[in-house]
């Protein structure tokens, strides 16, 4: 089929219970389809064994690092308590191996996970999933650090308490939320990090032959150490245990309203003020914005409103396959025009689906959407499963041909943030259809962040810029629009120094990025003293830490995949008519550019 030939409606049709219908279109069919409130095939387990436990391979949840590389280790340890994991790297201290924390889904993109050498040692926290404590009347709650979000959001919710803030998708596990920062969105108390509700953490770092090879720090708020151990990149140790202090259960208010995004450069300084849990959802090549209008409000209020996002849904292999060989096809005939009609057809029908809120769990009646904090802060129906459709899976699962994308995901400071957004709509207006793809991805997810007091936190109040967009199976091949992503990427990160969030991004956002925090040196100090030979860290952490180069990986085509910044012509695959040139709004800028007329 080319991007000639007519659309095609196609019906799939399965069982399902509580079903919702979904249209998913692309530039050359439109799929008619049935997203349930279901069970699918959970992940895989990101660590293979060729023996039961020995010689392994470890890699992320989308099966890929950013350098497409393999990360080996010579052994993995399941501890199922504090202890077996004391033992575990008291050991491998002893021995003087190289260890890395992994969790049950692995979800970093960058490669946080790898040992770094191959006769290291994976810890994984799979296991370590239990709740060792719940103190109704303190509301505070001790959980292992390998539980999952949405067990710690469900356990907390049987006793009628609540975290206040956390990311959208539930199947992060303790450690990995406090390793890389995630978050929520939320300009208001505490703000919207998951860290900034830890009030104590239990962590086991080597140590020396007369305290057994290892050790555990229990750190809270009066020792300076826990702002460095509360987001940690894994460096430190493995955390064990972590305290929470939750709040009362309370209910939200939600309604989403779409505007022309005119304005957005001024109203995003001053929208997060009115609403707790504002965010935005932005499409710039339709210029317009979905604005959250999202308050906390009392208990005793009716309603019952589900979040069961869309994109987070157990989904068909047939149905993921054919959305990707489309925008396979999209990019190898360059279909700009395709791609802009897919993205505005999908917008279309994601709205009218209500990007899967309903307001009693079954159907979409009518805003506001009003229900409970843990039915609303975040989903994942795809990591539910009970044999009922072994078939469907998350869209992203690397066992089918299904969704492969890169996520460049960065804070810039709310005292910059207009103009930053100001410059993204001046490149809409040179190429109004190089950002089309975004909307397949349900555009740029905006949230909102405030500055922190852990050492690698942000450093301001900011909002956080989530892009998904297409990656090519084929490293040296470069995407529709190559150059206005590498521009905005660019521009982020160098003119406007945006913060990078640690669990995403390409190696080029993360260039010189240890030099945007103030209290870098402290959480520096606190590394050597808890693991002075640097077992747990890998090339990667010290590469992001300053403490090594080698982070840009200077090869033919590595700007593509944004592994260096574009300097020489042979960094753009030339082989494919792409070259080094400066951008037209950020001329500092060094992108690949394709000299045809739908690209600057």
């Amino acid at each position: 089929m080319n991007k000639n030939e007519n659309h095609q409606l196609i019906m799939k049709n399965v069982r399902f219970q509580n079903g919702v219908i979904r249209q998913i279109l692309t530039s050359n069919c439109i799929f008619l389809i049935m997203i349930f409130l279901v069970e699918g095939t959970l992940p895989q387990d990101p660590i293979k064994c060729t023996t039961k436990n020995s010689n392994c391979t470890i890699t992320n949840i989308y099966g890929s690092f950013p350098d497409r590389s393999i990360c080996r280790a010579a052994e993995v340890t399941y501890p199922t308590t504090e202890e077996e994991l004391i033992s575990a790297v008291g050991k491998a201290t002893k021995e003087k191996r190289k260890m890395r924390v992994a969790t049950r889904y692995s979800q970093s993109i960058p490669k946080l996970v790898c040992p770094g050498e191959d006769d290291g040692l994976i810890i994984s926290t799979k296991l370590l999933d239990k709740v060792q404590m719940m103190d109704r009347q303190n509301m505070k709650m001790r959980v292992d650090s390998g539980l999952i979000l949405k067990d710690l959001i469900d356990e907390a919710a049987r006793v009628g308490l609540a975290l206040p803030h956390s990311p959208y998708w539930w199947g992060m596990s303790v450690g990995g939320l406090l390793g890389t920062g995630a978050h929520g969105s939320s300009l208001w108390g505490l703000g919207s990090a998951v860290h900034n509700y830890v009030v104590e953490l239990r962590i086991v770092t080597p140590a020396t032959e007369e305290e057994g090879y290892a050790k555990v720090r229990t750190l809270d708020a009066a020792n300076p150490e826990f702002y460095a151990a509360k987001l940690s990149l894994g460096v430190l140790g493995v955390i064990s245990q972590v305290t929470f202090k939750l709040q009362p259960m309370f209910k939200r208010n939600i309604t989403f309203v779409e505007k022309s995004d005119s304005n957005l450069g001024d109203e995003v300084i001053t929208f997060g003020r009115k609403h707790e849990f504002a965010d935005f959802s932005w499409f710039p090549s339709q210029k317009t914005v979905l604005y959250r209008i999202d308050n906390r409000v009392p208990l005793n209020i009716s309603g019952n409103a589900l979040n069961d996002y869309l994109g987070f849904r157990p989904t068909s292999p047939l149905i993921l396959s054919s959305m990707r060989s489309s925008e396979e096809t999209q990019e190898a005939l360059r279909d700009s025009n395709g791609k802009c009609l897919s993205g505005k057809l999908t917008k279309s029908l994601l709205d009218t689906a209500k990007y899967g809120y309903t307001n009693n769990g079954i159907l979409f009646t009518g805003y506001p959407l009003i229900g409970p904090q843990n039915r609303l802060q975040a989903s994942g129906s795809c990591l539910i499963n009970d044999g009922i459709l072994d078939d469907l899976v998350c869209p992203w699962d690397p066992r089918i041909k299904g969704l492969f994308f890169h996520q460049t995901t960065f804070s810039i400071g709310l005292s910059k943030v207009k103009n930053f957004i100001q410059d993204v709509q001046k490149l809409v207006v040179l190429q109004p259809k190089a950002l089309c793809g975004l909307d397949l991805y349900s555009g740029i997810l905006m949230r909102y962040v405030t500055a922190s007091n852990a050492y690698l936190g942000h450093q301001e109040d900011a909002v956080d810029f989530d892009i998904t967009y297409y990656r090519s199976k084929n490293p040296l091949t470069p995407r529709l629009y190559e150059d206005i992503l590498e521009e905005i990427e660019q521009m982020a990160m160098f003119k406007y120094g945006a913060e990078p969030h640690w669990g995403k991004n390409r190696n080029v956002a993360f260039i010189d990025v240890i030099k945007k925090y103030k209290d870098a040196d402290k959480f520096l100090k606190v590394k050597e003293t808890y693991d002075p030979l640097g077992l747990f860290s890998n090339d990667w952490t010290d590469q992001i830490l300053g403490l090594r180069s080698g982070l840009s990986i200077v090869k033919e085509g590595c700007a593509l995949e944004g592994l260096c910044i574009c300097s020489e012509d042979s960094h753009c695959a030339p082989t494919k008519g792409y070259f080094c040139k400066p951008g037209k709004v950020y001329v500092e800028a060094r992108v690949c550019t394709l000299l045809s007329s739908n690209v600057i």
